[in-house]
């Protein structure tokens, strides 16, 4: 079982920026993966950026560019830069974590972005 606690979101005026952290802990298995999905209302969460243990990261097109995910494996925390926020880029967060057999979630963190 991972537990997972992130922290940092929060209201900013769209050009703003906010900072997420979710730490994880300990594993009997190895996470193999970390990332951020979000959730906007009435639409299906989606993949934000996610980051491997290798240190290659992936993110959804719509925020290249302005966020950037950077990890901290002997600490198992992971790290959300946002910038350049939108309106659009408000949702819940949900920080997620992948070992070889589960994927596990954190409880979410509101972002709101207002125009």
């Amino acid at each position: 079982q991972v537990r997972l606690v992130e922290s940092g979101g929060g209201l900013v005026q769209a050009g703003g920026s906010l900072r997420l952290s979710c730490a994880a802990s300990r594993s009997s298995f190895r996470i193999n993966a970390m990332g951020w999905y979000r959730q906007a209302p009435g639409k299906q969460r989606e993949l934000v950026a996610s980051i491997t243990t290798g240190g290659s990261t992936n993110y959804v097109e719509s925020v290249k560019g302005r966020f950037t995910l950077s990890g901290d494996n002997a600490k198992n925390m992971v790290y959300l830069q946002m910038n350049s926020l939108r309106p659009e880029d408000t949702g819940v967060y949900y920080c997620n974590a992948k070992t070889a057999y589960s994927a596990y979630w954190g409880q979410g963190t509101q972002v709101t972005v207002s125009s």
